[in-house]
Formats: structure tokens, sequence, C-alpha cells
């Protein structure tokens, strides 16, 4: 509870609209507020009993001072505390993560020739900005690609249309020259229109323009500058087929996605406009602990739009939010239309819902895989993996092993390794199972098993005169191997290593359905942390596995479904079908040639061209 200084502060701060700061004993801000009525937010805090989460319990335990702002109206206030939030970045509020860096494209379109570019600082010059950007890459790939399509200048030279002559952007139609005269003021103010009306996702009114643009030119004669424009509608052309068209109506909104783990909380913005989606942005929020999804989305649309110079008439959210309505009003303000929130329970809407919060959870995975493979997340995976499995030393070397079949047709198994926590490709090695067992995947994994291990055994042997020194991928001893299967798996490869002599080898098995790992010689299996790196990697081992026994089966049945096809031509056998096989590459490109060119094959005749192309 607070000190006796600060309950009387509370209690005497306004029933008005406003913004509260709480302050440690240094003077820090700790957290900012907003309230719709102050004194009764304040008051709030002066029940332990209120302290229902303990985020809050520990910023009370710290708050020693407090200062509070009064505003005209609750939207002002949410302004305000999104302002203030940015300037301070408070230890226990919710914000976007980095917020201050993220960046903009800019476009001058109060100067006589507007420039376009990327900037982090937004100024109330008359600009138009377009942002922000979730990652300095999007945005230069989005500048990349319109200065592709749009012939702007992207110098910052002042224009006056003397200068002798142009520089290569001319030439290769990046830029029309206006420092030359060779184009008027007129005609590049139409090219920055149609960059804005790209930008704001208007392709169809751009081509349009475009169109009636080439037909003047070519009308008169000016066939070169026709056949540049016809190139540039081309490109928005292709550009504006791979964007999805999600409505048939002209309307613009911004859909929003959440997925939150115990250390992140990811939001996808997919923004609509035309009733195309155009692009998805994603953002990181930071200070989440024991926020609900309303109120990281709450805090997400005030800091985010305050920021946003794009604002819809619309946005769409996957759950409903307490200060919806001051939030309206907040947005209405800023774009000086109204806006709308919506959160859609049935339709194509509440379908765009679920692919934003598929993106949120496709990035929230990204992000997870790019953290687990920085070098010190890897050590921290391989050392909790020797500590939750009891080995005696760390396992820099691992190997999983995963069968792949069909009802027993065309059996195969695959070794992946990763050395160091990361995957090492060039000693993976596939197995084509000789086991004639039927649907047995104990004794398809026992034969990969001794034939891979066997070879660790047979190295001893410096006089066997049988084994291939060439290939120093095998001499090398795991210090890990994870089976993908359950407790039978281990058993079974258990029995491959007592028949080997081999017991300095660490030997796991992973059970997909509820991620148990059972250990040789262990009775109960070993539950690793849900969200933990050491999961994290056993399971993208088993992964990578089960991915590349996957692939290997299906190119070997497809080869195999291939030679049984040729074979059950007359007058073609095994010499025969691998020239076909070699000249063409595949049985598709068999069927697609003419007789003509099989006949060219040496070996072969027309008489047997034609019976090919008969069978297949």
């Amino acid at each position: 509870m607070p000190n006796s200084f600060l309950s009387n502060e509370f209690k005497s701060a306004p029933n008005r609209p406003g913004v509260y700061l709480m302050k440690s004993k240094d003077g820090d801000v700790l957290y900012v507020g907003k309230a719709t009525k102050l004194k009764a937010r304040l008051n709030s805090y002066l029940s332990v009993s209120k302290y229902k989460d303990p985020k809050t319990a520990a910023l009370m335990r710290l708050v020693e001072n407090l200062d509070y702002i009064v505003t005209a109206s609750p939207s002002e206030a949410l302004i305000l505390e999104s302002t203030l939030i940015k300037q301070y970045r408070p230890k226990y509020n919710v914000r976007l993560k980095d917020d201050k860096s993220y960046p903009y494209i800019k476009i001058t379109d109060k100067e006589d020739f507007p420039r376009v570019y990327i900037t982090r600082q937004v100024d109330n010059d008359g600009s138009l900005y377009f942002g922000p950007y979730a990652n300095p890459g999007s945005v230069r790939k989005t500048l990349k690609l319109i200065n592709r399509l749009f012939p702007y200048r992207s110098c910052d030279k002042i224009i006056t249309g003397k200068d002798e002559r142009p520089c290569l952007e001319y030439y290769i139609n990046r830029c029309i020259a206006p420092c030359t005269s060779a184009s008027s003021l007129s005609d590049y103010r139409n090219v920055i229109d149609q960059v804005i009306l790209f930008m704001e996702g208007k392709s169809e009114t751009v081509v349009k323009q475009l169109t009636k643009d080439m037909k003047d030119a070519a009308g008169d004669l000016a066939f070169e500058k026709a056949s540049i424009i016809r190139d540039q509608i081309q490109g928005i052309k292709q550009i504006h087929e791979r964007q999805k068209v999600v409505s048939g109506k002209n309307t613009n909104y911004d859909v929003l996605g959440i997925a939150s783990n115990e250390n992140d909380t990811r939001i996808a913005v997919l923004s609509v406009r035309d009733g195309t989606l155009i692009g998805q942005e994603q953002f990181s929020m930071v200070g989440i602990m024991g926020e609900t999804n309303a109120a990281l989305m709450s805090d997400f649309v005030g800091q985010y739009y305050s920021a946003a110079h794009q604002i819809p008439n619309l946005i769409l959210l996957p759950c409903q939010i307490n200060d919806k309505d001051i939030l309206e009003d907040m947005l209405t303000g800023h774009r000086k239309k109204r806006v709308k929130i919506n959160v859609p329970l049935k339709g194509p809407k509440s379908s765009m819902i679920q692919m934003a919060s598929d993106n949120a959870h496709q990035g929230l995975q990204k992000s997870r895989i790019k953290a687990l493979f920085s070098k010190e997340n890897l050590v921290v995976a391989m050392k909790s993996i020797q500590d939750e499995l009891g080995l005696e030393s760390m396992p820099y070397r691992i190997e999983c092993y995963d069968i792949s079949n069909i009802q027993g047709a065309v059996p195969v198994g695959s070794m992946v390794v990763f050395e160091n926590g990361l995957p090492k490709p060039k000693n993976y090695r596939k197995f084509n199972i000789r086991t004639n067992s039927g649907i047995d995947d104990y004794a398809m994994m026992k034969e990969m098993i001794e034939r891979r291990f066997s070879k660790i055994v047979t190295q001893a042997d410096t006089h066997n005169s049988h084994y291939d020194h060439s290939d120093t991928s095998w001499q090398k001893t795991p210090d890990l191997v994870v089976i993908d299967g359950g407790k039978g798996h281990l058993n079974a490869i258990a029995t491959v290593f007592d028949k080997l002599g081999i017991n300095s080898i660490n030997l796991a098995s992973l059970a997909k359905e509820n991620e148990e790992i059972f250990l040789r010689g262990k009775k109960d299996p070993v539950i690793l942390p849900k969200e933990s790196e050491a999961l994290y990697l056993m399971q993208r081992l088993r992964d990578e596995a089960h991915r590349f026994a996957i692939t290997h089966h299906r190119t070997r049945r497809n080869r195999i479904g291939t030679l049984s096809l040729l074979d059950k031509i007359p007058g073609v056998g095994p010499k025969r079908r691998n020239a076909l096989l070699r000249y063409f590459g595949s049985f598709n490109k068999i069927k697609n040639s003419s007789i003509s060119e099989i006949s060219e094959i040496p070996g072969l005749n027309s008489t047997v061209a034609k019976k090919i192309m008969e069978f297949v």
C-alpha cells in the first residue's frame, strides 16, 4: 500500500480526465497511466486487494512520488499518455519495442520537386509519412520497389532546370530529370501523385492514369516514351496481382492479430486498401507481464496509431477492449474523419482476423528461431539438455534419426547432425532400408542404427581393409543420439548398442504426442519446460530429421514409380531405360518429348521411340 504522503496525493487528485506519472525515490518515471477520472483511478491503488497481478504489486512497492496532468478530454489523455510513454519508456508500461526508431517513408509534398526517402523523425512540416514500418529491411524493400516503378528523383540537389546534363538515373529510366528541364514541374508532380496513390494502395487508379499517358504518347508518335510507360504499367500490375483481393468493395481497413508466449507478444497489422491486402507489418511489445490480450491490444492501438499518418476509417481487432470509445475519438481527431473500431465475429472480416493472428504466430515462431540460433542461447540450450537429461558432458554433436514409409513400402531412413546447436547438412545421411519385414518401424530403425554405428566400432580396427577412410564424417562419435519415437523405439535401439558393445554414447527418444524424452536405463520420461531453449532445440532436431526422411522417401518413391512404368514398355530394358533417364532427366520430360527426340538417343530407333510414346 502507498505511504501516507502518496495516499493523500491520490485522494486529493481532481475527478477530471488526465494522465498520472508514478515515480521512484530517485525521480525515475516507473509508470504512466491515463484516466477518465484521475481521483477514482488513483484511489483504486489504495487497496492492496486491488493488486490482482504481480506487476502492479511490484510497481507499488517502488512508487515514492506522483505527478499528474489534467486534460480537456479522455481522448486528449490517451494522446498524452502515448507521448509520455515514448518519452520516458517506463519499466512498468506495455509499449512498442524500440518504438523510437521505427522508420517511415517520407514524401516532401510541400516542395516544388518532392523527394521520397526513409526517415526516423516525423516533423509537422506538411510532408506525407507512410509507416511506421516494423524493421528497416521492409521499408528499404518498399522504397526500392517504388523507385523501380516511378521515376522520381533520388538526389537532394536544388532543382533549377539549368543543369547541362542529367545523371545516370535518367538514362536507366529512374528519373525524368527535372534538373535539366527534360520534364516540367507538372510532369514531375504527376509522378509524385502516382507514388502517393500507389502507397495508399490505389494501384488501379495509377494504372488508368498511366494507360491514358501511354496512349497519348503513342498518339504523338513518342513510341520510346510509350514503351517506358508500358513497362511501368506491367510492373505495377505484377505487384497488384501478387496482392490478395479480400473484398470486392473499395474498402480501407486495418486488421490486427495477436500471438503471445511467456517472453514476447507479437502484433500483426494487415493493411487492406481498396479491397486489396497490400501488406503487413509486425511489432513486438515489451512490459507484458500479467497483461490480458485486451489490455495489450488497447495499448498497441493507442501507441501505434498516434504515430501513424495514414489511418484507415476502420480498424478490426481480435477482442473487445475497454476504452474503445476513447480510442475512436482520439483516432477520429487525429485523422479528421470518423474512425471505427470493430471486433468481427463471423464472415470474411473474421477470417481476416484469423489470418492476422496466424501471421503474428508465425512471426513469434520466427523470432524464437532467430533467438535460439544466437550463440548465447545455443550454449544455454545445450547446457540445459545436459542438465535435464543428466549427461556427463555438454552434447556438442547430436545425431537424430527417423524412418519414413507408406504401409511399409519404399522404407527409408534419415540421419541429421547438429553441431554446437546448429545443423550440419554436409554430415546428413540417407538410408534405403533393406529389411524385408513389412510394417515394422523397430526393425527398420534397428537396421539403420546398426549400419551407422558399426562404422563407429569398425574404425577402432585400423587393420580392417573394408573400412572407408575417405569419409571422415562417419568417424565422428556423437555426444547424444536422439530417436524420433517413444520408449519402444528407444528399447529397440538399445539392443543394437548392446550388440555392438556401445555404452559410452548417450541415447534418447523424443515422443511427439507429449514431447516426452525417454532415456536408456530410466523408467520415467523427462519433460522439458514448454518454452525452454532445450525443448525447442530438441524439436528442431526431430523436425529436421522428419523433413529429411520425407524428402528422401518422396524422391525414391517417384524414381521407383518411373522405373516401373518404363520397364513395362516392350523393347525397353534396363540399359535403354537408364539411357532415357540420363538424356531427359525425368519421366515428365520423356512424356513431353517427341519421337524424333527419342530417336536421337544412341541405342534407340524410331520403332522403339513410337512404342515409348504409346505407353507414356
